[in-house]
């Protein structure tokens, strides 16, 4: 089976050298969100509001917040380049630090020291009634999950082919009359499948976090997983990313949605189906009493925001449109990584030799072959997705693959042989070999868990005996001050400045704009999200 995929691989390669050496091939665009939380010089969640000097977090298309008030949101704009995409996220870091007074911006996933539950502060959007909506959606997951889950930070990495790749790829694989839309939204389930079968990769490659606060786990009672490092940390020991773990972002309720991204339809309906089915534990915790909701609804998800999962398809939606309708409507635009942990010791929590990697690793997904995913094998994913999280570093950790058991070495091996055909041929849009050297960069990971990020922390904290909030306050002192002693780009400062003023308008006006009251809006919104967009046989990913 890998010989076969390999040599089907090799020959869709080489089937683009050639286009690409004529021009006819454009790079990838991708976009960065980061999250870090705000805390005090004592490394404690901070209790401040978002600063008003931001900008509205509402509007402003660069500086936000995500679950709570102190978790910062940093969203670059689409670019072709890596370092441009890296510049301007750490012009956000040094525009941020100029209005934090004595505050950091913790460089780690797992958060701070934390003072229990109510220590999370929601984040507030103002009174509009999107405004209410986002908070109250918020409210939803505290009911649910609890607060403390949702104030772990990540890296989210956005990634789409320009059309005339897509083009190409349509014209070699002989689908010329097939609707470029239809084209690209199964190529890119079938890139999915192929991120689901192997993602246990980039958790071992880039998960970094091995250890937490005791502070995280607020009734006192530590799985066996953990065992203490002093008093105050706790640590896994061949862990590589408790974010992603069941400790993090799990949820059993969602579990029995199994999606698997067989296709568009499937993905779309699953979504829908969630979000219209009731289930009777949340609906006991209540939904509204009186002028409080407590929740948007008492369903298997809220909205399809709540659905966790380490990737997306996504398209940018329209007005009055849910992001299910804007995928079965037009297809998908680009998709969404979502495992990626915060590397504590980058001032970014990412660096350009992980996104040539990243960027490498999504195209080989793409370029291989990719059957459907039956339930047997989606449940095995899962298990190897779970034991790479919980033991990557184990040397005698064995995944499972096609029957066969697997170290991570050997298998993980062979995925970067077969990656590297697909780096050369991105080098070819390149000056120098960003992506090869990505590559030559990682590969002495495979042999070596103590070089991966998970590792090195792990090791920093037994060599020191510092504490994790120790070890983290460190760095966050460093990149602090790093950030606040460069200099940004003056014109993107200009950029930036500007956006505070136009945000707070934008904020304002919706707000001015409002005709109806909350309880009106939210039962028009999820009126029109039962709504069915137009959506093609070929879109489904389905035969016709």
């Amino acid at each position: 089976m890998v010989t076969n995929l390999s040599e089907s691989l090799n020959a869709r390669v080489d089937r683009l050298k050639g286009l690409a050496d004529q021009g006819r091939v454009g790079r990838l665009r991708r976009g960065i969100e980061k999250e870090g939380l705000r805390v005090d010089g004592e490394g404690r969640i901070a209790a401040t509001p978002h600063p008003a000097a931001l900008g509205s977090k509402l509007t402003h298309p660069h500086i936000t917040t995500d679950y709570s008030e102190a978790l910062l949101e940093y969203i670059t704009p689409v670019t072709c380049r890596p370092a441009d995409a890296l510049d301007f996220l750490g012009d956000l870091h040094r525009f941020s630090y100029r209005y934090l007074g004595d505050e950091l911006i913790w460089p780690a996933s797992m958060p701070a020291r934390l003072d229990g539950n109510d220590s999370v502060p929601i984040a507030d959007y103002g009174t509009s009634n999107v405004g209410i909506m986002k908070r109250v959606y918020r409210q939803g997951l505290d009911v649910r999950y609890g607060r403390i889950m949702q104030a772990i930070a990540g890296v989210h990495y956005n990634v789409s082919l320009p059309d005339d790749l897509w083009e190409r790829l349509r014209e070699l694989d002989g689908d010329a009359d097939t609707p470029l839309d239809d084209y690209r939204s199964a190529r890119y389930f079938g890139l999915i499948r192929n991120f689901r079968r192997h993602s246990w990769l980039l958790l071992y490659l880039f998960g970094a976090s091995p250890a937490l606060d005791r502070s995280f786990l607020p009734d006192g009672r530590v799985p066996e997983k953990l065992e203490p490092h002093g008093d105050a940390t706790l640590v896994s020991r061949h862990a590589t990313s408790l974010r992603m773990s069941g400790l993090g972002y799990q949820n059993k309720v969602q579990e029995q949605l199994k999606i698997c991204f067989n296709s568009l339809s499937n993905y779309v309906n699953t979504l829908r189906h969630a979000i219209a089915t009731p289930w009777a534990d949340y609906r006991r915790r209540g939904v509204n009493e009186g002028d409080e909701w407590r929740q948007l609804n008492a369903n298997i998800l809220q909205i399809e925001n709540e659905y966790y999962s380490d990737i997306r398809p996504k398209r940018v939606t329209r007005h009055d449109e849910t992001p299910s309708q804007a995928l079965e409507a037009r297809g998908v635009e680009y998709i969404e990584v979502r495992c990626l942990d915060l590397n504590p010791f980058l001032p970014l929590g990412v660096d350009e030799i992980q996104i040539r990697f990243l960027d490498t690793f999504l195209m080989w997904c793409l370029l291989s072959d990719s059957p459907w995913i039956p339930d047997d094998e989606c449940d095995r994913l899962d298990d190897n997705r779970r034991l790479v999280v919980e033991r990557g570093r184990d040397p005698a950790l064995r995944l499972l693959q096609d029957g066969r058991h697997r170290s991570i070495a050997d298998w993980g091996g062979e995925i970067l042989a077969e990656m590297a055909p697909v780096a050369e041929l991105l080098d070819r849009l390149e000056e120098d070999e960003p992506h090869r050297e990505a590559l030559a960069a990682l590969t002495p990971l495979l042999k070596d868990p103590a070089l991966t990020p998970s590792g090195r922390l792990l090791d920093r904290l037994e060599s020191t005996g510092e504490s994790f909030l120790e070890a983290m306050l460190g760095l966050a002192r460093e990149q602090a001050r790093d950030f606040r002693d460069t200099p940004m780009d003056p014109a993107r400062e200009a950029l930036f400045d500007d956006l505070v003023a136009s945000s707070r308008d934008q904020q304002a006006d919706i707000e001015a704009a409002d005709e109806e009251d909350f309880d009106s809006f939210l039962a028009r919104y999820f009126e029109r999200a039962r709504e069915v967009r137009s959506v093609t046989p070929l879109q489904t990913g389905e035969p016709s």
